[in-house]
C-alpha cells in the first residue's frame, strides 16, 4: 500500500508530519493488520464533534493548540488526518442533513440558519440516507447523539403535535412520528438540539428529563453499551455519534473542570475528546478495533460562544491559521478536523490534503460496501476512498460549495474559492451590514498561497471570477454537483447573493456584470 506520507502532493505541513512521526512506529506495530477479504465488512463508526475548531485538535496545530487532545492525536498517529475536509455548512443542521443524505441542505426549504425542532423532519421520507443505505446492504444502523433535523411530538393520548410555544421542553412520553427510526435507523439515544438537550429520547419516544451537564457521559456511556452489545453478532454495525459537544451549553462534569487550565471551553474539549477514547478502548475490549472503520470529525468552526479572544490571549487560537469561526464562509468556519483510522486499510501516520466534504460519506459508503447508491440519492456526494489507499480522488464534481449560517455562498474549486459576500457571511466582523456600499460585491482568495484568506484577488482575476461563478450557477440549477441526469431541488428559486439590495453594486470590475448576478436569483 503507497502511503500519502511519500506523496508530495499529500505531504503535511512540517508540524503536523513530525507529530505524527513521533508515534509512527508504535502505531505501525499495533494497528496494521492484514488486509480484509473483499467479502468483508466493516464496522463503521462517525463521530462528530459540536463546534469543535480545526485549531483545537493538538495535533492539526501543535503551534498554536493549548488544549490536550490525546486520543483524536492517537487516532491520527494510526490513521489519516486530512487537512482540507470541510462542512457542508458553517453551522449545525445543514452539515447534518448534508452528511446523511449526501445532498447540500440548501436545496430543501432551509435557506439560512438552523432548524428548532417542534416541526416535520427536514429529510424527506422517501429520501435514501446513509443509515437506510447501509441497513438495506445489511448493516445495524444506530445514532447516538444530536439529531438537530427537526421531528415532531406527538401526545401519546390524543396524537395530537405538541407546539414548541406550548412546550418550551418536550414532555416526557411524547411519541416522535418522524424520527431517526423513521430515516434509517434501528436505534436512537439523544436528543434532538441543544436547547432541549434535557429531554432525553429513546427510539421514538422522550423517555425522561435529565440535567444537561449529565449528556455528554451518557451518550459516552451509551456508545460503549452500544459496541459491547455487537459482541457475537456477525451482523456489521454503523454507529453514528453526533455529539452535543463542545458546543453550548458549555458544562464539563466535574471530574473534568479545571483540567485544561483554559476554562471551560477547554475542559470540555478535553471531556469531548475523551468520548473517542471510550469509544476506542471499547472496540478494543469486544474484539472489534480490526475491522472497524473510525471517523472522528466536527459539524463545523468553533462558536464564539467558547470566548475566542480570551483563548486566543491565552495562545489557543480554535481556527488555527484559518480565518474566522463558526458561521462564517472564511474557512475557520467549515474547515474541519477529519481523522480516520482503518487498520489495514488506512497507512498508519499519514495525511492527505485532498479537499473533501461530509456530504461525501454516502458515496464512499457505497464505494466500501460494493453497493450502487440508490437512484436520486447523493447528489452531491463523491467517494473519497481512493484518498484513504493513498490515490487520488476521482472526482465528477468540479468544486465543493460553502454555505454560511445566513445563507451567502462560496465555491471552493481546486486552489480557488469565491465568496458571494463582502465579509464573513457569517458572526465574524466584519459581517456583511458592517461592510460599506463601495465594498466588492465579492472576495476571491488563492488557498494554496493565501490560506488566510486575506488578500482578495478578484479584480486581477476576473476570469477566474466568472468561471466559477458559473459553475456555481450550474451546479446550483442543475439539482446536483456530480455528473448524472439533473435532479430537482425542493424549492424554486434559489438566490445566490444573500447581500441587502441597498449594498449591492454591479460587479463589471470583477469581470461578473451585474446583469449575470441578476440572472442567477
Amino acid at each position: 500500500m503507497k502511503s500519502i506520507r511519500k506523496s508530495r502532493r499529500h505531504q503535511a505541513p512540517g508540524r503536523l508530519t513530525s507529530y505524527l512521526n513521533a508515534n509512527f512506529a508504535v502505531a505501525l506495530a499495533a494497528f496494521l493488520v492484514p488486509n480484509a477479504t473483499a467479502a468483508e465488512l466493516p464496522n463503521i463508526i462517525y463521530v462528530m464533534c459540536d463546534d469543535l475548531g480545526y485549531g483545537d485538535v493538538q495535533c492539526l496545530a501543535p503551534a498554536t493548540s493549548k488544549i490536550p487532545t490525546p486520543h483524536a492525536d492517537q487516532l491520527a498517529a494510526q490513521g489519516m488526518a486530512f487537512t482540507d475536509a470541510h462542512s457542508g455548512s458553517s453551522v449545525c443542521t445543514p452539515t447534518r442533513y448534508g452528511l446523511l443524505t449526501g445532498r447540500y441542505s440548501w436545496r430543501t426549504r432551509l435557506q439560512k440558519g438552523v432548524v428548532t425542532g417542534f416541526a416535520p423532519c427536514l429529510i424527506d421520507a422517501e429520501r435514501p440516507t446513509i443509515a437506510s443505505f447501509l441497513k438495506k446492504a445489511g448493516y445495524h444502523t444506530a445514532i447516538i447523539g444530536k439529531w438537530h433535523l427537526d421531528f415532531q411530538y406527538l401526545n401519546p393520548e390524543t396524537n395530537v403535535a405538541y407546539t414548541r410555544k406550548e412546550n418550551k421542553t418536550p414532555p416526557v412520553g411524547a411519541n416522535i412520528p418522524d424520527g431517526p427510526i423513521h430515516r434509517g435507523f434501528d436505534y436512537f439515544h439523544g436528543f434532538h438540539h441543544a436547547r432541549n438537550m434535557e429531554a432525553v429520547i429513546e427510539d421514538e419516544r422522550v423517555i425522561e428529563h435529565d440535567e444537561v451537564i449529565n449528556m455528554l457521559p451518557r451518550l459516552t456511556r451509551k456508545s460503549v453499551e452500544y459496541i459491547a452489545s455487537r459482541t457475537g453478532n456477525p451482523k456489521p454495525f454503523f454507529l453514528y455519534v453526533p455529539l452535543g459537544s463542545p458546543h453550548t451549553p458549555i458544562v464539563p462534569s466535574p471530574k473534568w473542570q479545571g483540567k485544561s487550565g483554559l476554562g471551560s471551553y477547554g475542559d470540555f474539549v478535553m471531556q469531548t475528546d475523551n468520548v473517542l477514547g471510550e469509544i476506542t478502548a471499547a472496540l478494543n475490549k469486544n474484539g472489534k478495533l480490526h475491522n472497524t472503520l473510525l471517523i472522528f470529525t466536527s459539524d463545523n468552526g468553533c462558536s464564539k460562544a467558547a470566548d475566542i479572544k480570551n483563548l486566543a490571549d491565552k495562545g489557543h487560537r480554535v481556527s488555527a491559521h484559518l480565518r474566522g469561526s463558526k458561521a462564517d464562509l472564511w474557512d475557520g468556519g467549515h474547515r474541519l478536523p477529519f481523522i480516520v483510522r482503518w487498520p489495514g486499510k488506512v497507512s498508519p501516520g499519514t495525511v492527505c490534503d485532498q479537499l473533501i466534504c461530509h456530504t461525501d460519506l454516502f458515496a464512499s459508503l457505497a464505494e466500501i460496501t460494493h453497493q450502487p447508491l440508490p437512484p436520486g440519492a447523493a447528489e452531491d456526494s463523491v467517494s473519497f476512498l481512493p484518498a484513504l489507499h493513498g490515490k487520488q480522488i476521482k472526482s465528477t464534481r468540479n468544486g465543493v460549495i460553502h454555505h454560511s449560517f445566513s445563507g451567502h455562498f462560496a465555491y471552493r474549486r481546486g486552489k480557488w474559492k469565491l465568496l458571494l459576500a463582502r465579509g464573513s457571511g457569517g458572526w465574524t466582523s466584519p459581517k456583511e451590514g458592517e461592510m460599506p456600499s463601495t465594498a466588492p460585491a465579492v472576495q476571491l482568495y488563492d488557498m494554496s498561497a493565501d490560506i488566510g484568506e486575506q488578500r482578495n484577488l478578484h479584480e486581477q482575476k476576473p476570469k477566474v471570477v466568472n468561471e466559477l461563478l458559473a459553475q456555481l450557477k450550474k451546479d446550483v440549477e442543475s439539482g446536483r454537483s456530480t455528473s448524472g441526469r439533473n435532479a430537482t431541488n425542493d424549492i424554486d428559486q434559489i438566490n445566490l447573493w444573500k447581500t441587502p439590495k441597498k449594498k449591492k453594486q454591479a460587479l463589471n470590475k470583477s469581470g461578473s456584470p451585474a446583469q449575470q448576478r441578476k440572472n442567477t436569483k
